[in-house]
């Protein structure tokens, strides 16, 4: 025979519950000020490299100090906004348990806590909250990926520069292909790194 669940329990569930999502609002507004904070930075960066190349002389030191500081700034940002991403599912998880606990208080409950994602397991569930289907793809769509496209071009664009200027002397190919293969290698250690850390929150 079922037991009604005690009056402290109850409490103590809705209560985790709060604290769950106010977790997960919190990591999305991180996220957001990290986002900000960093394209706030690499904006400013350019407008100013575009003044500095109206003066002779001027543009390759002022871009050999901000584009490598703006990049660091950005390594910084997308490891952190991976590390948000990932506790904000498992506040999601945690939301999607308590849920699935609330599916057995009653017979009726399963039409008001239905389930989010098409699987079964609770990471599924967190991630149909998000409109976003778990597997390799899924990791394309977060910000942490947006700021590594960004500074992965940015970091192309730095070393294709320089490899341009000090290198080879103008040698255009040369410096594309520099700038090319640097972008790539910085975003498949990226999308790596970020996969990495999600499968441990799916074990």
């Amino acid at each position: 025979m079922e037991t009604e669940p005690s009056a402290a329990l109850m409490s103590a569930i809705v209560t985790e519950h709060f604290v769950l999502q106010s977790g997960a609002g919190t990591t999305v507004s991180e996220a957001l000020g990290r986002s900000s904070l960093y394209l706030s930075a690499l904006s400013s960066s350019l407008i100013a490299l575009g003044f500095a190349a109206q003066t002779p002389g001027l543009l390759l030191p002022f871009a050999a100090a901000a584009l490598p500081t703006v990049f660091v700034l950005g390594v910084f940002t997308m490891v952190r906004l991976v590390g948000t991403g990932v506790q904000n599912m498992l506040y999601l998880s945690g939301i999607s348990r308590i849920r699935g606990y609330y599916r057995t208080l009653d017979p009726e409950a399963a039409r008001y806590f239905a389930r989010w994602g098409a699987g079964d397991g609770e990471t599924d569930d967190a991630l149909g909250s998000l409109a976003v289907r778990g597997g390799p793809m899924a990791g394309l769509f977060t910000a942490a990926s947006m700021i590594a496209v960004i500074n992965g071009v940015l970091a192309g664009v730095g070393l294709a520069l320089l490899t341009y200027y000090v290198v080879t002397d103008h040698h255009l190919p040369a410096a594309l292909a520099v700038g090319l293969v640097a972008m790539t290698a910085g975003l498949a250690m990226f999308f790596r790194y970020q996969h990495r850390c999600y499968l441990r929150v799916q074990r």
